[in-house]
């Protein structure tokens, strides 16, 4: 980091903008917290091979307004040529100086063609290996993204998201919507409603990966307070129990946004008899069904033992002779369940169809209106780099 304590020359007239007069930083992302409900933290604990799979996926949930490109489209364009750009990095580099983050923004914003954007890789890994790469912008990597994907170079994105190759990856909540591929991937949702159930929606489907969409449903039917927000609970832990009686609580906890404490089947079962005391929640009679069955794959499965050549632990062979208990203590909330009428016929996924039915519009207005608001922000703090720049240069002519 250059010293704040020394005012570096300008080289051939182009100024930092990324600090003021006397070294010292205007903005540092990566302590940024002003995007309230607009910052996601992208896991990296999810396989190469099932992200690729959505990468091509074809979303049908939210409308057409989060593809929409017109909000981020009708800035105003700073239009620049790629060359120039490219030689004033590589000189600046050469003797040593450190490249502006407006410089880096100015030449994402340009990208027109695929090769630009393999360009653009290059130096996007020279600024992060440098001295300002504390100074990379939000806007940067929303644009640098989109034009992966515009570009049809859908692996850079995906690399990026995955290997979180900036020092502070944080994307606005309208491009998680904007394309689907980064719904599988296991997020910390804050209050965007219709991300979470967006991710219900998907991940309801892909049961196989038991242990990343345990935890996924876990998570994101965690902010639910409803029969999809339970049902999605009970289903995710559920799945994060049997892998845990499968192959031990180091299994669980292993790269993932879980606790170690054992006993994630008991909290399935503690799901359930929290929905025996609520007026207006129902659970899902498939999901009933697909964590009855998950019980009786456990109890097949040579009474429940690890189905792995490593012996199980202490407290994972204490978890495992707990499984009988599980099971009767399944079947008698199944039984309270009936009784009291908390059993709706229709599957997860159609639960979550007629929530979004009924939520979904309000959610998406409000989620346009904050991007719109974000793409304001984010405009306002180019220009002031701009301006910066602007009042730097004469000032160094005057004083030339």
């Amino acid at each position: 980091m250059q010293d704040p304590n020394v005012i570096h020359p300008p080289l051939d007239g182009v100024v930092n903008p990324d600090t003021s007069a006397f070294g010292f930083p205007l903005y540092l992302g990566l302590f940024d917290n002003r995007y309230k409900t607009a910052v996601v933290g992208i896991s990296t604990m999810v396989d190469l091979h099932p992200l690729l799979y959505f990468l091509s996926a074809r979303r049908c949930l939210l409308s057409s307004a989060y593809t929409d490109p017109a909000v981020w489209e009708q800035r105003p364009r700073d239009a620049q040529d790629l060359g120039q750009l490219a030689s004033l990095m590589d000189r600046t580099y050469a003797r040593k100086f450190p490249v502006s983050s407006l410089v880096i923004a100015r030449f994402v914003d340009n990208l027109s063609s695929k090769e630009e954007v393999d360009q653009a890789q290059y130096y996007l890994y020279k600024f992060r290996h440098s001295p300002n790469c504390w100074y990379l912008r939000d806007w940067t990597i929303h644009s640098w993204i989109r034009h992966c994907l515009k570009y049809g170079a859908r692996d850079k994105a995906l690399y990026t998201l995955k290997n979180k190759v900036w020092k502070d990856v944080r994307l606005c909540f309208h491009f998680i919507h904007y394309r689907a591929e980064v719904w599988n991937i296991n997020v910390f949702l804050k209050k965007v409603s219709s991300a979470q159930q967006g991710c219900i929606y998907l991940l309801k489907n892909t049961w196989q990966e038991e242990r990343n969409v345990g935890a996924s449903l876990m998570l994101a039917g965690l902010k639910q307070e409803n029969s999809v927000g339970f049902s999605a609970r009970l289903l995710g832990l559920a799945l994060i129990g049997k892998v845990e009686l499968s192959r031990g609580i180091h299994a669980v906890f292993h790269e993932m946004p879980l606790i170690w404490t054992s006993g994630y089947l008991g909290r399935a079962l503690a799901v359930m008899d929290a929905v025996c005391d609520f007026r207006d929640i129902k659970l899902s009679e498939e999901v009933l069904d697909h964590v009855e069955k998950i019980l009786q794959d456990l109890s097949v499965n040579a009474d429940g033992q690890n189905v792995t050549d490593t012996p199980l632990e202490e407290e994972d062979e204490l978890e495992t002779q707990k499984l009988p208990e599980y099971i009767n203590r399944f079947k008698e909330l199944k039984e309270r369940l009936v009784s009291q009428d908390r059993i709706d016929s229709r599957s997860l996924e159609s639960l979550v169809s007629a929530l979004t039915q009924q939520t979904l519009a309000a959610c998406e207005n409000a989620d346009i209106a904050e991007y719109q608001q974000t793409v304001s922000v984010w405009e306002a703090e180019l220009q002031q780099l701009i301006q910066r720049e602007r009042e730097t240069k004469e000032k160094n002519q005057k004083s030339v």
